[in-house]
């Protein structure tokens, strides 16, 4: 990224350029511009918040109650510990709060709004508003060059410069959002390393063969306990009791949204559609002998997907009793851990997060600042650390926000 203007027609330098006005960026404003500094937020979008407007099926699942670093996946796990200490989901409640904005915990901690995710938007659009924020969009970031203490930024609208740049630019899920790899190219720019980015949180693929058997299920939602990461090459193993979603294409819903994060190409899963307790409890109720095998199955699954399992097993129509050893033994493995190597993700388009980023090992975590250049910080979904599903990324998006705000400094005349 070069630029020919002359540096004499910038203007007063900012304290603060932020670049993205998502989550990230636009809470990191708002506490920065309430600190006292001068802040100016660009963003290439014309109508921001986009992909806050469609989270939580359009309610925005804001935060978790839950949300420590036990939840999020970083080559440097130890990374997002201080930051999520210095703002907690509590925190971001109270503000929620003091926005008067109705909201509920719908699972395991989750908290939703009750109407509209734009709630949060215009709760964070509030707070940039009263800090004296500057937020420009429709804008394209030409150019970025530092220049002993200031960063230079070029743009479709002018040229600005500030004492610090911050690049909230999220990572690449939903590119027909606009979503770009803006913010890695930054990074690469100034010689800042990057963790191959990857979709998470998305659903898998199956091959024909493997889908073949599921092809009547489309739609049908089963809870299972499904594990992934055998492989331990990058965030080891990972064990979820959650909802599985069959799909035309595959695998998709809660507990494989979840595993997509750990799994590895070429790697296989391990899917429990019961639990070993509650198989055995099941194949050993003697008042079931008489019964076929699919009806004995059908008081712990659905119908449909027993008959399913029964063909997969070879055993469909027998009573139980019929049942021998060699065939309990396979319909065991096939119910407990059956074994499914997926073809691949459905990629950018249908994942949620990106998983990679911004190497946090060149980062300080108290300040999201670059060791090395100073000023230059990058939050949120550009970084390295990727949340498990259900509002841990958006508490990565407050937290980060909030610790680099903290940090950055009034220096402007």
């Amino acid at each position: 990224m070069t630029a020919s203007a002359p540096l004499g027609s910038l203007a007063k330098p900012w304290d603060a350029i932020i670049i993205g006005a998502g989550a990230a960026g636009l809470f990191c404003a708002g506490v920065a511009g309430q600190r006292g500094l001068r802040v100016l937020v660009l963003d290439h979008a014309k109508t921001i918040g986009e992909k806050i407007r469609i989270s939580g099926g359009g309610h925005c699942n804001f935060t978790n109650l839950h949300s420590n670093s036990e939840n999020f996946l970083s080559l440097n796990p130890h990374f997002v510990k201080g930051p999520l200490a210095r703002y907690t989901p509590a925190d971001f409640v109270g503000l929620v709060k003091r926005h008067r904005i109705a909201f509920h915990e719908k699972h395991r901690g989750q908290l939703f709004c009750d109407g509209s995710a734009r709630a949060i938007i215009d709760l964070l659009q509030h707070e940039c508003a009263k800090g004296g924020v500057t937020l420009r969009h429709p804008v394209s970031v030409d150019a970025i060059r530092r220049d002993g203490d200031l960063w230079h930024v070029w743009t479709t609208s002018g040229s600005e410069n500030s004492h610090a740049l911050v690049l909230a630019t999220g990572g690449l899920p939903v590119p027909a959002l606009g979503a770009t790899d803006f913010g890695l190219a930054v990074a690469k720019q100034f010689s800042v390393p990057v963790v191959p980015p990857r979709p998470a949180l998305v659903p898998l693929a199956l091959t024909a063969q493997a889908l073949a058997p599921f092809g009547e299920l489309s739609g049908l939602a089963v809870p299972v306990i499904l594990s992934a990461g055998f492989a331990r090459q990058r965030y080891g193993r990972a064990r979820f009791e959650e909802d599985l979603l069959i799909t035309h294409k595959g695998l998709s819903g809660p507990a494989m949204l979840q595993a997509s994060s750990y799994w590895q190409e070429g790697e296989a899963l391990e899917l429990a559609w019961l639990s070993e307790v509650r198989w055995e409890a099941l194949a050993s109720d003697e008042s079931q002998r008489l019964k076929n095998v699919e009806g004995v199955l059908s008081r712990a699954l659905p119908q449909r997907l027993a008959t399913v399992l029964c063909q997969m097993a070879g055993i469909s129509g027998k009573r139980w009793a019929e049942v021998g050893k060699k065939d309990r033994s396979r319909l065991t493995q096939l119910l407990t851990r059956w074994s499914v190597k997926p073809a691949g993700t459905l990629g950018w388009k249908k994942a949620e997060v990106m998983l990679g980023g911004v190497d946090t090992r060149a980062l300080d975590s108290r300040s999201l600042m670059v060791r090395g250049q100073p000023g230059l910080h990058f939050i949120g979904e550009c970084v390295d650390v990727t949340g498990h599903l259900g509002g841990h990324n958006f508490q990565w998006a407050w937290a980060s926000g909030f610790a680099c705000a903290q940090a950055l400094e009034a220096r402007a005349v």
